[in-house]
C-alpha cells in the first residue's frame, strides 16, 4: 500500500487507528502528540467519526475540511450503497445538534433518498432499479410463460453481498412502479405492459394438450403420464399456464383436468347422490363406469371444492349434510 507522508505545514486526509474507543463527533478539533519525548506532532477536525468497516480507501472519499454537512451527507450516502446511512446516527456523525439534521438532510435535497430510518443515494436506488430491470428481463426470457417473477425473489435480487434494510428495498422496488419500469400484482412482479407469449411450437404444444384433457374427460392423466406423451416440450409451464387462464384445473398434485370434464363430473355426482344419499367408491365406481385410479382423485378433488363431505368411507353432498345438521 503506498503511503504519503504529511510534511510539517501540510494538510491531508488520514485515518486515526486508535488503540482505546474514544468519544468524538464530527467537526471535533483534535491534537496528536507522541508519548516519549511529548511532542505535538499536528492536529485536525474530524471529518467522519464513524466511518465504514470495510470501507472506501481514504483517497477514494469526497471528504475534505469545510465541507458542508450537507455535501459529507451526501458523499457516505454514496459510499454507504443499499446499506444506507442510518438518520439516528447523524447527529453525532456530522457534528450538529439533534434538531439541526432534518435542516441538512433538507440540504442535501434530491441527491439522497429517505427510506425508513436511512438515507441512501439517489444514484444507487436508479442504478438498483436498472440492475433489476436486468434481472426480470431475463426471467421473462427464460420464462416466456410465467406471469411474472416472484416478488420476493426479486427482493433477494436487490441485495449484492450483503442484504440491504427491508425499507431500503421497498424504496427501490417503489421507484420502479412508481417509474412504471415494472408492476405487480399480489406476490408477482413482470416489466410494465409485459404479458406471456407463446411461440409457435408452445401454440401447437398447448392445442394438443388441451384436446388430450378433454378426450380423457373423467379418465384424468397424471403429470407423469403426459410428461410421457409429450415428451422434450415446455409441458409444466404449459400447464401452468393454461391454469392460469382457467382453461384447465388442477384436481392435485399430479393431475389437471379440462374444466368442461370436472363440471359434468360435479353434476353427476351431485344427481347420483341426490338419489342415493350416501355412496361408497365402490358404489360410485359401478355407477360412473371408472375405476379407482381415476374415480379417488375425483372425490378427493369433490371434497375439497366443498362440493362432498366424507363420512367414513362415503360420500354425501355436503349441502344435504348441512341442511340435515341444521334442521
Amino acid at each position: 500500500m503506498q503511503v504519503r507522508s504529511i510534511a510539517p505545514g501540510e494538510r491531508g486526509l488520514v485515518r486515526l487507528m486508535l488503540e482505546t474507543p474514544l468519544v468524538a463527533r464530527g467537526e471535533d478539533r483534535f491534537v496528536l502528540r507522541s508519548f516519549s519525548p511529548v511532542t505535538t506532532v499536528g492536529g485536525g477536525v474530524v471529518l467522519d467519526p464513524l466511518p465504514l468497516v470495510p470501507g472506501p480507501r481514504l483517497r477514494h472519499r469526497r471528504l475534505q475540511a469545510g465541507q458542508a454537512p450537507a455535501g459529507r451527507l451526501a458523499a457516505w450516502a454514496v459510499e454507504a450503497g443499499l446499506a444506507g446511512v442510518p438518520v439516528s446516527a447523524l447527529a453525532v456523525r456530522l457534528g450538529v445538534l439533534p434538531g439541526g439534521v432534518t435542516a441538512v438532510i433538507a440540504a442535501a435535497g434530491e441527491s439522497v433518498v429517505t427510506c425508513g430510518e436511512s438515507l441512501v443515494a439517489r444514484a444507487t436506488v436508479t442504478a438498483t432499479v436498472g440492475r433489476l430491470t436486468e434481472v426480470l428481463r431475463r426471467h421473462h426470457s427464460e420464462h416466456p410463460l410465467d406471469p411474472g417473477m416472484s416478488l420476493q425473489a426479486l427482493r433477494a435480487a436487490a441485495g449484492d453481498r450483503t442484504a440491504p434494510p427491508p425499507a431500503v428495498v421497498d424504496c427501490v422496488l417503489e421507484a420502479g412502479r412508481q417509474g412504471r419500469v415494472w408492476e405487480w400484482e399480489g406476490g408477482v412482479v413482470r416489466l410494465a405492459g409485459w404479458r406471456p407469449a407463446l411461440d409457435a411450437q408452445a401454440e401447437a404444444t398447448m392445442g394438443e394438450l388441451l384436446r388430450r384433457l378433454a378426450a380423457a374427460r373423467w379418465q384424468v392423466p397424471t403429470v407423469a403420464e403426459l410428461e410421457r406423451e409429450f415428451a422434450g416440450r415446455p409441458l409444466h409451464p404449459l400447464l401452468a399456464h393454461l391454469a392460469r387462464q382457467e382453461m384447465i384445473e388442477q384436481v392435485d398434485q399430479e393431475r389437471y383436468a379440462d374444466r368442461g370434464a370436472l363440471e359434468s363430473f360435479r353434476a353427476a355426482l351431485e344427481a347420483g347422490l341426490q338419489e342415493l344419499g350416501r355412496a361408497t367408491p365402490a358404489e360410485l365406481r359401478d355407477r360412473f363406469g371408472l375405476t379407482r385410479k381415476f374415480l379417488i382423485p375425483l372425490l378427493e378433488w369433490a371434497d375439497r371444492r366443498g362440493i362432498t363431505r366424507r363420512d367414513g368411507d362415503a360420500r354425501t353432498l355436503a349441502r344435504l349434510t348441512a341442511q340435515t345438521g341444521g334442521s
